[in-house]
């Protein structure tokens, strides 16, 4: 019973490592992006001084996660000195929402009043005024502007009036810009770019040799730890081997030639980990396959693997009704469309009729219409 515990606790420990950003991102090498990152906010902090800075690399590699360990690390040593702004791209790029949300978020940190009534111009005044009455009291604002490129988008109001109001003595904010378009920079106007720091930290994808070194750091059991000495150096030499291997570099590379990101790597270990045999309570290479088998399935082609002849060329008439603008079908108009596209051997009305009230056709074919 005990050698069947610390089997379910080893795999437990290592889904909690790679689901725990902290374990993956933080790192004590000064080189390291969260080490940059929290030396340059920390400083604008201590400081009392004026920053903006860019996050810039690919989707899923990590740059989110490292800015909410720095701002959470902040929260908890500076509480009473730093407040946090979030705005997002997607949803506020156009300058009137971005202010009003801004004023939001200001009066609910400060405890005010938000009225939803304000004008543009009341809100920018507010977020001015608000921005020195913080600089008086030593608070660092920190703007967190997720998809930054959207907002690089038209005038770039927004963007002006942030930096403009940080040239003033008496304000203290930091602004943090995150992209994945490496370029956002140079998607600043003149008068936007002449105010900005041109800082910034690039999170690029791992190489080959860094993504062997996650899986070391990740998979390794502590030796000194309530696990038994003998199974832990087994299960640590067996990784060790399983990472050696030449057949798993391969499917390694072939998984990393897909998508290359930390968050795609980090799907696949999670998917190899819960495949994990608890009889023998140690990982093979075989559970990688098997990981990488399952992620690589296109259950949409397979749900229409078995489909005969007839309902392939259903699903093919109300994919072409789809293109056609006509986002809503019956039987008629499918029919239709049914003889149009075929004009011999064609199967009769009351075959296509049973075809096409199959339950299990109209789901095939709504995984076929919005596949694309």
């Amino acid at each position: 019973m005990e050698q069947e515990n610390h089997k379910i606790k080893a795999v437990s420990l290592l889904r909690s490592r790679i689901c725990d950003p902290k374990f993956i991102f933080i790192s004590e090498s000064p080189e390291s992006n969260y080490s940059k990152l929290k030396f340059m906010i920390s400083s604008s902090v201590t400081e009392a001084c004026n920053n903006s800075i860019l996050l810039l690399g690919p989707r899923g590699s990590g740059k989110n996660a490292v800015l909410e360990l720095v701002i959470q690390d902040l929260l908890q040593e500076y509480p009473d000195s730093v407040s946090v702004i979030r705005l997002n791209g997607l949803l506020h790029s156009d300058d009137i929402s971005a202010f009003k949300e801004i004023a939001r978020q200001l009066c609910m940190e400060h405890q005010l009043l938000f009225s939803k009534a304000a004008s543009f111009d009341d809100n920018s005044q507010f977020m001015v005024a608000i921005l020195k009455e913080c600089g008086l009291a030593h608070k660092t604002v920190i703007f967190v502007l997720d998809e930054f490129h959207l907002f690089a988008q038209g005038k770039q109001r927004l963007l002006y009036s942030l930096l403009d109001a940080m040239q003033s003595i008496t304000s203290q904010a930091v602004v943090l810009g995150i992209s994945c378009r490496l370029d956002a920079d140079q998607l600043l106007e003149k008068r936007v770019r002449s105010r900005f720091s041109h800082r910034k930290l690039l999170f690029l994808p791992p190489s080959i040799e860094d993504s062997q070194k996650l899986l070391m750091h990740i998979l390794t059991l502590p030796i000194d730890s309530s696990f038994p000495h003998a199974y832990a150096v087994e299960f640590n030499r067996k990784v060790q081997n399983i990472i050696e291997d030449r057949r798993f570099k391969e499917t390694l590379n072939k998984y990393l030639n897909v998508d290359s990101s930390v968050k795609h790597l980090l799907r696949f270990l999670f998917c190899a980990v819960s495949h994990m045999d608890l009889q023998t309570g140690f990982l093979s290479r075989e559970n990688f396959e098997i990981a990488f088998t399952s992620i690589q399935r296109q259950p949409k082609l397979e749900c229409l693997r078995n489909c005969s002849i007839l309902e392939l060329q259903i699903l093919v008439c109300m994919k072409r009704l789809e293109v056609k603008e006509q986002s809503l079908c019956n039987f008629n108009s499918v029919m239709k469309e049914y003889i149009s596209t075929l004009t011999s051997e064609r199967y009769a009305r009351h075959v296509c009729l049973r075809v096409c009230s199959s339950a299990l056709v109209v789901s095939e074919a709504k995984r076929a219409i919005y596949s694309k």
